[in-house]
Parts: C-alpha cells; structure tokens; sequence
C-alpha cells in the first residue's frame, strides 16, 4: 500500500456506519461517525479527496457489494475485505465499531488484508436465484420428512416400489383415509407443504433456464457441459460462482478456493494431513463433488453428453474426454487401495477442479 494514499476504513451496518481516516504520515486513525447513506458517504470523501486520490475499504457482511459500486461508480478504488482471514489477536476482549474501523484502517496499509472478488449485479443476481433453489430444495425436504414420519407413527408405510416420492407413492400418499378429522386435516396440511414446496422449485428452475442464455454467462455454461455430469444448473453454479476464473492463478488456488485440499498440521520432521478443510466456497464444492460421482462408471460418451459438447471447442472437448478417462482411472485405483468411496469421491472432485478450469481459462 502506497504510504502517501489516505485511507478510509468503513465498519458497516444496517443503522450505522463508522468510518476510520488513516491520513499519509499519521499512526493513529481519525473516526467518525456517519449516517448510512450513500450521499451521506459520498460527501464524507469528497472533502477527503480534495487533497488527492483515496483508498477505501470495508469488509464483507450482511449488507452486500452496494457500497462498493457506489464508490467506484465515483471513480473512488473500494476494496471488500475478506473478514475470516482479518489478523486478530488473542489478547484481545474489547470489540467496537470504532475499534474494529481503526484495526481495519491500519491493517490495511500494512498490507495484511485479503480481498474478495466483487460480482458484477447480473452475477449476483444470478447466483441469489440459484441459491433459493437450494433453500426450496431443502424446504421441500423437510416438508416430505414430516410427511413420512407423519405418516409412519399412524403405521402407514408404502412397499409398492422402492423409490420413494415417484408417481405411484404420491398417489398412495393422496389416497390416505383417516376416520378422525384432526388426523385427516393434519394430513392435509402436509400434504400441501409439500406441494407447495414442489411448485415453487419447478419455477425457480424454470426460471434459471433463462438465465443460461445471458453474457457472459453462456459461454462458461457451454464450456462446463462438456464434461461428464456437468448439466444445466451445475454448469451455471460453477460459472457464477467461481465468476472470473482468470483471478485464480493455478488450479491449486481454485481448489483451496473450494475447500478441496487437505489440511495440515506438520512440524518439525513430523508431517500430519487431515480432512478437507471445507473453509472455502461451499455451494461450488457441493456441485462439484456431486459431478464427481459420474466418474466412478467407465469413460463414455452417451448421447446426452454428445448433444450437450455440439458447437463447443474441440480443445474443451478433448479435455472433457481426457478428464474422463484419468479420472475414473483414479477412482479405481484409489477404491482397490481399500479408501471409503465417500473419501475417493472427494479427491477426484479436487482433480476435476483443475479440468473445469483448465476449460475455462484456456
């Protein structure tokens, strides 16, 4: 950080805001506190500005990139700070706004500080949508728990077929009689939450199929189809959230992004991995550990897959195939040295990482 550049440390909230000036040549910052409003803000740096270029930053919360854009609409640099990687100190038992702003300002000249990388609006929105899906898919869940487990203390239990929520055990679900009417009226109910739950998910993917279409989202999208068990929406969970993968400069980096490598607790001569460390993103690192499980079946091109790889790259294309084959190879290798399927998985999701962004940054 340039020690001639003023910088401004916002501590952000829904009801205030707490911003810290660190001024070239001072130690200590001068806080302030504002109202959180963006001329409010706007005016507060542009009497800073009067001097020269500023540098703002803030970290990353529950009131989202509306600051940041603002600020750089204005021509004003705006860092988002990443707030699990912020330096704390252990001693420390005290914590203010006007500290935390103070702390922030001075970190960041030091350097200390990691930033995020900020979506673009139709990226975020894209993302938010695919998240609601997830928070359906998770509703409708719990709605056809209560069904079930409603439905097997009355000693109701389906044994038609073995798939559970298929045609056959929706209408043998509906078709229920109960002699009390508090038993029939409950019954109802659930069965209405789960409908309702379904209704909604199908029009949230409805609506996320438009979303395949729009820039530049469409041609990451066309790119990730062409690998196995890569389809619409994961293809689309991918590309919004990883967003630019030219930030990343290897494939390892997008791994630790995921949260795919191990962890490490070594020192001295004594070298001890564990576990993944799951510190990353972890809507990405379901998706991808999802699409991992194809692998495990040998190398194929079905007619899907073909359909899905028309009009792309050959490059992509070879590399799709080249992923196929290295892959379940690793995955046979790793299941005949006795590992737990669940462990395999995760380790060919890691090396499926470096292909998809292999593919996308080629």
């Amino acid at each position: 950080m340039v020690q001639s550049t003023p910088i401004v440390a916002f501590d952000q909230h829904a009801a205030s805001l707490v911003a810290a000036v660190l001024l070239p040549g001072q130690a200590t910052p001068a806080v302030h506190t504002l109202t959180p409003d963006l001329p409010t803000v706007r005016r507060f740096l542009q009497r800073i500005r009067r001097s020269g270029a500023v540098q703002c930053c803030y970290e990353a919360g529950p009131c989202g990139f509306d600051l940041q854009r603002a600020l750089a609409a204005e021509g004003i640099a705006c860092d988002v700070i990443a707030p699990a990687l912020i330096p704390r100190r252990a001693g420390v038992r005290i914590k203010t706004d006007r500290r935390d702003a103070t702390q922030l300002a001075i970190l960041y000249r030091a350097g200390a500080l990691t930033r995020i990388h900020v979506p673009t609006e139709q990226e975020e929105a894209v993302r938010d949508l695919l998240r609601c899906r997830e928070d359906i898919r998770a509703d409708l869940l719990r709605a056809r728990h209560r069904l079930s487990k409603f439905l097997l203390r009355h000693g109701r239990r389906f044994t038609g077929t073995k798939k559970s929520w298929a045609r056959d055990h929706l209408a043998w679900v509906r078709a229920q009689a109960w002699p009390l009417a508090a038993a029939a009226q409950t019954h109802t109910a659930y069965v209405r939450a789960v409908d309702e739950a379904r209704a909604r998910l199908e029009a949230v993917e409805k609506d996320l199929q438009a979303c395949l279409t729009l820039e530049p989202l469409a041609a990451r999208v066309g790119r990730l189809r062409c690998f196995r068990g890569v389809d619409d929406l994961t293809a689309l969970t991918i590309a919004v959230e990883l967003s630019d993968p030219r930030r990343f400069v290897s494939a390892r980096h997008v791994m630790a992004y995921l949260g795919l490598v191990p962890s490490e607790h070594s020192s001295g001569r004594k070298r001890a991995q564990g576990g993944i460390t799951k510190t990353g993103n972890a809507h990405l690192r379901r998706v991808v550990v999802e699409a991992a499980w194809h692998y495990r079946h040998h190398p194929f091109v079905g007619r899907a897959l073909k359909k899905r790889q028309a009009e792309q790259p050959a490059e992509v294309i070879a590399r799709a195939w080249t992923a196929q084959q290295r892959l379940n190879a690793r995955y046979r290798r790793l299941t005949g040295r006795g590992k737990s399927r669940q462990v395999v998985v995760t380790a060919v999701g890691r090396e499926l990482t470096g292909f998809l962004w292999a593919a996308l940054t080629q």
